[in-house]
Order: C-alpha cells, then sequence, then structure tokens
C-alpha cells in the first residue's frame, strides 16, 4: 500500500495542527511495555509491522496503517521480524 512520501505527511499533519513530525524505527521483535505520552499521537507505518495494544485490543498494523493516541492513553507495541518506521506526529 503506498504511504505516500515523508514531505507529504508532514505537510498534512502541520497543517491539521500538529507540532512535531518525526519518523521513529524499532528493531525486530522489540516489546514496549504500557506507557503513556504528555501529548498525543497520530502515525502512519511505512516499513514493518506492529501490534498496537490498547486496552483490551490489540490491532495488527503494517504498510500504510495509521494510528491515533490520545494524551496519556495508555497503550503497549510489539514489533515484528522485520522491525517497523513509522512517521509519528505529536501534539501538545
Amino acid at each position: 500500500m503506498a504511504t505516500g512520501t515523508f514531505a507529504q505527511f508532514e505537510c498534512q499533519i502541520l497543517a491539521e495542527g500538529f507540532d512535531e513530525v518525526l519518523a521513529r524505527s524499532w528493531p525486530a521483535d522489540a516489546v514496549v511495555a504500557p506507557h503513556t505520552h504528555r501529548f498525543a499521537v497520530r502515525a502512519r507505518v511505512v516499513h514493518g509491522d506492529m501490534w498496537l495494544t490498547l486496552g483490551p485490543e490489540t490491532r495488527y498494523l503494517t504498510i500504510g496503517d495509521e494510528f491515533a493516541l490520545a494524551r496519556d492513553e495508555a497503550h503497549a507495541e510489539r514489533y515484528g521480524p522485520r522491525g517497523a518506521t513509522y512517521w509519528v506526529a505529536c501534539k501538545t
């Protein structure tokens, strides 16, 4: 699935009022314990795959999928055998 370019994502997301856009990468099979952020997040997976757990629900995400998290929303992450790269926008 096409993901566009980082510059396109950045322009779109900044126009929506987000403060910062970053590219994040995680190594294969990494696990991130439940945590929160002091900012809202919107992200698009551009390489690899991941599982995002919000409460009792776990979503499998792969290239082109997007997700959003509210400020202080508890979540956990697990990355697949190829790891994952995603573009993430933060909004304070």
